[in-house]
């Protein structure tokens, strides 16, 4: 996997083409998780996928992190199919998986140790990664010894040390409190801005996507499949209160029309025996 500019400062293009997912194909009862999938990503984009739960969201990041096997279709990342797990990647998930015998610090360079990657330059990056996020104090201290949205800002380091040209992030402040869960992605939005790794970020919150994307992924339920692609035309870097910006609201009432519309969100005077699919 290659990085888009010969600086190394820009992501990767994603193509996915086709991609279907079924679960238990050789039973009887199989589980159809994904429609057919058809999206192209470019590189250095942040692109977030929003959708109601069991829709696919996960299965697909998962899928385009070699994690788990399609059912159809190919996915390209880069220019090479991918048939394994990748390994030019980052990955956060919403536990932040730090290991509670490991400083902060020694947690982050869990990278360097594995996969043995030349230390003392993960080392610089660490630093300079843990005073932009201001949690230089925080280095040396154990993970019980920080708050969640201190482990979660050393989870992202973690993700970001090796500077990988794409970050696949499944619902990393969905355990955070709302203010928290504000300042992790302000923190998120600066990080990318240096330098631009492509992002597929998967979430739940409709708010959220529009915050953080330059486009998203709006997906309606089971079997899941894309019903709107919406490109998000704000200023970056973003206000931390986006209320600030009169065109927000916009977006996020175009979104929950759509779950409105697919029966994802029901109104008061909906009928009581009408099923709730989220």
């Amino acid at each position: 996997m290659t990085n888009g500019n010969a600086d190394g400062r820009s992501g990767v293009p994603i193509q996915i083409r086709g991609v279907s997912k079924v679960f238990g194909e050789d039973t009887e009862k199989p589980f159809h998780a994904l429609k057919r999938i058809s999206v192209d990503i470019e590189a250095g984009e942040f692109v977030s996928v929003v959708g109601p739960s069991g829709c696919g969201k996960s299965t697909l990041m998962l899928m385009v992190a070699g994690l788990l096997s399609r059912s159809s279709g190919d996915i390209v990342i880069g220019e090479r199919s991918v048939t394994k797990p990748i390994t030019d990647v980052g990955i956060a998930f919403q536990d932040h998986l730090l290991l509670e015998f490991r400083t902060a610090f020694d947690n982050v360079m869990l990278h360097a140790d594995i996969r043995r990657l030349p230390r003392k330059q993960l080392e610089a990056r660490a630093h300079e990664l843990f005073a932009q996020l201001r949690l230089t104090a925080a280095m040396e201290k154990y993970p019980r010894q920080l708050s969640g949205g201190m482990r979660q800002r050393v989870s992202l380091i973690r993700t970001l040390v090796h500077d990988p040209s794409l970050l696949l992030m499944d619902e990393p402040f969905g355990a955070l409190d709302a203010l928290t869960r504000l300042q992790v992605r302000t923190d998120l939005e600066a990080l990318w801005l240096r330098r631009r790794p492509t992002v597929l970020f998967i979430t739940h919150s409709v708010e959220e996507a529009v915050g953080l994307s330059d486009r998203i992924l709006v997906m309606g339920p089971s079997p899941g499949e894309v019903v709107e692609e919406m490109r998000v035309d704000l200023p970056r870097p973003r206000p931390i209160v986006l209320g600030d910006v009169k065109e927000f609201a916009g977006y996020v009432d175009r979104i929950h029309r759509h779950f409105e519309r697919l029966g994802v969100l029901h109104g008061i005077d909906a009928p009581a025996s009408e099923e709730v699919r989220s």
